[in-house]
């Protein structure tokens, strides 16, 4: 059996995914996408103020909703909801906890009031995980995730990133299955 450097082949299971599928899709956002309700109680990011769910997180001018726990069923999410925790809860508290990024939470997070903010938000958040990642020896990636990674926790740091990788493909994609439904809706 040869050594295998573990490193190169995590990073390249996601960034194949986002240079051939996933980013370039996402070009052009508009916010009429950005922000469109495909069925009624959806959940947004709306003008502070308006949000109709139990939970308004954020403290800029958009907040995002959300109810803890939430409900059963949970609301329809939009492409800005999902953005939202692509940005915020999967990559931007992972590289608080990891990487040296500022903490952050749903709450306290700054969500963007346009579709191409939300994206300048994405790429940076993107470009800080996968270099967190690259910054990583064979010995970092086998140590154990840590307290906040839930259950995680006890999982090497390289079993956190495949988890990573797998939410970034499985939600991006969602978000680009709602542009082309967007693309096709019937005009009413």
């Amino acid at each position: 059996m040869t050594d295998q450097d573990w490193n190169p082949l995590l990073r390249e299971q996601i960034t194949w995914h986002w240079d051939n599928q996933l980013r370039a899709r996402l070009d052009g956002l508009t916010d009429d996408e950005y922000f469109w309700e495909p069925v009624p109680g959806s959940w947004n990011v709306r003008p502070r103020g308006t949000g109709t769910a139990p939970v308004q997180g954020g403290t800029g001018a958009v907040t995002i909703d959300f109810a803890f726990p939430p409900p059963d069923p949970p609301p329809f999410t939009t492409i800005s909801w999902r953005l939202g925790h692509v940005i915020v809860g999967v990559l931007a508290m992972r590289n608080a906890g990891h990487f040296g990024r500022a903490p952050v939470d749903y709450q306290s997070f700054e969500y963007a009031a346009t579709a191409a903010e939300a994206l300048a938000q994405l790429d940076a958040e993107y470009a800080t995980w996968l270099a967190g990642v690259q910054s990583l020896g064979e010995e970092a990636l086998a140590r154990p995730s840590g307290p906040a990674e839930g259950p995680y926790a006890e999982y090497p740091l390289a079993t956190l990133i495949l988890h990573i990788n797998r939410e970034l493909i499985h939600h991006l994609s969602e978000v680009c299955l709602l542009r082309d439904l967007y693309l096709h809706r019937k005009a009413s």
